[in-house]
Parts: C-alpha cells; structure tokens; sequence
C-alpha cells in the first residue's frame, strides 16, 4: 500500500513538473513579439482568466500595465454552455444506448440500417450546424442537437459492440438456468456492455463540449464559445486561450465526474493494482 502511495505521489509530481515546464517555456517563448502574437502570453491568460471570475477585474500593476476590466458576465456565458454540453451528454447517451441495445439484439433491424448507420457516422456533422440553426432557432436547442449527434455514435457503437461480445457460453448456461429475454437484458446483456459504455463516456465528454462550442461559435449571442469568437474578430489570442482553458478544466471536472461514478458502479472489475499483482 505504502509503495503504491509513493508511487502515485511520484506520479502526481511529474505532471505537475511537466506543466510547470511548458508554461515555462511558452512564457520565456512569449518574449519574441511574433510568438505573442499567435500564442499569447500565459501571465495575460492567467489574467484574463482571474478578471472574468472576479467582477472587480484587477488593477494596473508590474504584470498587467493596462490593467484587467472585470467580466461577471462570464458565469451566464458558462451556465450556458454548460447546460447545452450536460443536455447534450445525457440525451445522446440515453439515445445510444437504447440504440445500441435494441439493435445488438435484433438483427434483422441491424442488417437493415447497417449501411445508413455508418453513412450517418461518416458524415462531418458540423456541417448539420447551419441546418439545426434553421430548425431550432439560434437558442441552446440547436447546439445540443449538433452535440448530440456527435455523443450518439460514441455510445451506440460501443454499446452495440459490448452486447455483441458477449460469450455465447455464458448465454446458454443463462438459459439453462430459465433466463428468459428480460432476464438475459439485466444480468448479462447490461453488465457486459457496462464497461464499453463508460469507455465511451469519457471520449463522448469532450465531444459534447466540441459540439456546444462549435455551435455558439457559429451562430449565438452567449456561451464560452461566442466569446473566443468574438475574441478572434479581435485578434485577442489571450481571450481565445482564456476560454480554452476554462472549458477544459470543466471538460476534466465532468470527466472526473462520470470517472467517479464509474468506479461505484464498477467495483466488481480489478483494479489496474491488482490486475499487475495477478
């Protein structure tokens, strides 16, 4: 246990160690004006990024000549996009796995829609952006549906794929045993596709935020991504990593979260310690 600890906290420190390296380099970087130009500077990230969660901004000082005006208006952008990428996250999962389990176990259906399924994951559907804009208004509606669209087929096929591996001999022993349709679905089924499905969930967190981002940067008046656009259309490339970072420290936050709940509802699969004791 103890050598475990050690090793985690080793683990921990070079992280820590690896990002502390990379902001130090891009801020030595930072010095050549060409640089700062693209990339910015991570002091003036840094700043933007305290001026928008302290509405009182921050006063002209050694770092910040200028000064930081104050933004509280931040926390409705976020709230915003926030809500699209949790509604979008929770439907397309809800919607994959429905579609995932019905089709894994009806193959006529599979058969039939296979060809319209794979044309439809092929598909680049940040083109469907403009489309779902006509549709639903230039409200949050339309960003969750293009980030539906990109959650749906991370969990369908993974679930569709984790129904279908399970082992034919543990099927019959079920039946053997009277397990009828129901049954097979709770006890067999559902806890064979358990682990796809949260494997899926972690790369479907990400796209849920790509989608609602996408969409509010195409066409919005609120939301994270409505201001790195406006940014842009400035040149302010420390607002643009501003957002950037924002948006992956709560893509991590939900990532944790669905992390967290993984391991509750996992607690009969071994651990990566125990699988290397094994």
């Amino acid at each position: 246990m103890k050598a475990r600890v050690m090793r985690a906290s080793r683990l921990r420190l070079g992280q820590w160690a690896l990002l502390l390296a990379v902001l130090a380099l891009w801020q030595l970087a930072s010095r050549d004006a060409q640089f700062v130009f693209f990339l910015g500077e991570p002091v003036q990230v840094a700043g933007r990024i305290w001026s928008w969660f302290l509405p009182w901004g921050v006063a002209p000082n050694a770092l910040f000549p200028e000064g930081l005006a104050g933004n509280a208006d931040i926390y409705r952008h976020l709230g915003t996009t926030l809500l699209e990428t949790v509604l979008a996250f929770g439907i397309g999962t809800v919607l994959g796995l429905a579609a995932g389990l019905w089709l894994a176990l009806a193959p006529t259906a599979s058969a039939i829609l296979d060809p319209y399924l794979k044309a439809a994951n092929a598909m680049p559907r940040v083109i469907l952006a403009p489309i779902f804009a006509m549709w639903f208004g230039l409200g949050i509606w339309s960003k969750v549906a293009l980030a539906v669209t990109l959650v749906f087929f991370i969990v369908f096929f993974n679930v569709y794929q984790g129904v279908r591996e399970v082992s034919p001999v543990l099927l019959a022993n079920a039946r053997m045993l009277g397990a009828n349709q129901k049954q097979l679905l709770r006890t067999v089924y559902l806890p064979s596709a358990t682990a796809w499905v949260f494997s899926s969930l972690h790369t479907s967190v990400g796209l849920a935020f790509v989608g609602a981002v996408v969409g509010e940067y195409l066409g919005s008046a609120r939301g994270v991504g409505y201001l790195i656009q406006q940014a842009e259309g400035t040149f302010d490339v420390n607002t643009v990593f501003a957002g950037i970072v924002v948006l992956t420290f709560f893509a991590l936050l939900l990532d944790g979260l669905v992390g967290t709940i993984e391991r509750r509802l996992m607690t009969w699969q071994p651990r990566q310690g125990e699988t290397e004791k094994l």
